[in-house]
């Protein structure tokens, strides 16, 4: 698993650093394989943070919830916002679904607090009860979305305001007993061309959280 974890990452980073179009057309077409036995999924590593309300929030108390955990900063003037539209769309769309969250991670706790991410949530009507936003060290954050979501999360030393960050923009489905199912693109695609297979893969995501739902 931790040499799975590597080739990951480095995968990731690459398709931060450099567009990623190659890799992320690769994802968008390509629905995820699980493993054949579900025990080989990785697990969600333990963490206890801070939720827009002011209440803590553990890795436990979404035990028994399918999750979709996303990673933007709020002041980003790049790709968040489209990620955080994507999350709104998912929650409309799932409505009906009573055991499904949605969990949005800021990379920037600093100046991401709660009461930055209420305000930020409220950008994007988020439901309180089904979409979380949390904050906390960023070394723990950080650490999270590297290695425990193989995602990618690292400041940049001379970014810019709202580009301070390189960060993943995928989407990751997690089922109930907090294993990960797989990374889903969280932007639509620039070109339209791309936009056929980017809603297949939504609705493959979709399916497969109605699916895990049912478990």
């Amino acid at each position: 698993m931790p040499k799975l974890r590597l080739i990951l990452i480095v995968l990731l980073s690459l398709s931060a650093s450099v567009g990623g179009a190659f890799l992320a057309q690769s994802l968008r077409s390509k629905k995820p394989t699980p493993p054949a036995d579900d025990t080989e999924l990785p697990t969600v590593p333990a963490f206890h943070l801070t939720e827009r309300s002011g209440k803590s929030v553990t890795n436990a108390d979404l035990t028994g919830k399918v999750w979709i955990a996303s990673f933007v900063f709020t002041r980003c003037s790049g790709t968040c916002p489209a990620v955080a539209a994507t999350l709104a769309r998912l929650q409309a769309e799932l409505a009906d679904v009573p055991d499904v969250r949605l969990v949005t991670f800021t990379i920037d706790p600093d100046r991401d607090t709660p009461e930055e991410l209420k305000k930020y949530a409220e950008r994007y009507r988020a439901d309180p009860n089904r979409w979380l936003f949390l904050t906390g060290p960023e070394k723990e954050i950080h650490a999270l979305a590297n290695e425990g979501f193989m995602m990618l999360a690292k400041k940049r030393p001379d970014g810019k305001p709202g580009d301070e960050f390189d960060h993943s923009t995928f989407i990751v489905l997690v089922d109930k007993a907090g294993r990960i199912h797989g990374h889903f693109d969280g932007i639509p695609p620039q070109r339209s061309t791309d936009t056929e297979a980017y809603e297949a893969s939504v609705k493959r995501l979709k399916d497969r959280v109605r699916e895990l739902a049912k478990d």
